[in-house]
């Protein structure tokens, strides 16, 4: 699997945002290689759906026939690339690419909200419980501090990823971070 598929188009960018899209991909991307009728199980698709939608995100680059494991009978599918990345100054240049760019946002946050609302801290021994979950700051920073906000804050995410790796303890976690500029009154105004 590749690291990174960097998107310049705004179609393609567009393409990926469709809801069951970017989930289907997503659960390619977590749970590993997958036929149509099994991602339509965990999505609640029809396998139809899915075949199709899988269908597209094959024809834009972001999936790939698994040739390792092939079902007899139907394809089997697997991300090509570990996450999706995109340039927003890049792509707001035009009003298709803003619009893409919102959209994406906009299906990021979905994702962050059907994530928490399946988090049952019940399901969790207390030392998940405790580390587990959300919090936010308002701070001010210029550009150059959350562009190092974010910098640091992947770079700190693999490095703990590689020293826990194969820890019995670990499992697969969501993390996210995500910022962006609040408007001041004078701003909205204009």
């Amino acid at each position: 699997m590749e690291h990174q598929y960097k998107i310049s188009d705004p179609q393609v960018l567009k393409a990926v945002s469709h809801p069951l899209r970017v989930r289907l991909l997503g659960l390619l991307r977590t749970d590993g290689p997958a036929t149509a009728s099994e991602l339509g199980r965990k999505a609640g698709e029809s396998s139809g759906s899915t075949s199709y939608h899988l269908r597209e995100l094959f024809k834009y680059g972001f999936i790939e026939e698994d040739d390792d494991q092939r079902d007899g009978r139907e394809r089997r599918w697997r991300a090509r690339h570990a996450y999706t990345s995109w340039d927003a100054a890049e792509m707001s240049t035009t009003a298709e690419g803003r619009e893409a760019v919102r959209i994406m946002h906009l299906r990021q946050a979905e994702m962050v909200q059907r994530l928490m609302t399946q988090f049952d801290v019940a399901g969790w021994p207390r030392d998940w419980v405790d580390v587990a979950g959300m919090s936010d700051h308002i701070v001010s920073l210029p550009p150059a501090g959350l562009r190092e906000f974010k910098e640091k804050a992947e770079a700190l995410l693999r490095e703990l990823a590689a020293k826990y790796a194969g820890d019995p303890e670990a499992r697969q976690v969501s993390a996210w971070h995500g910022a962006v500029p609040r408007s001041t009154s004078t701003e909205e105004q204009s």
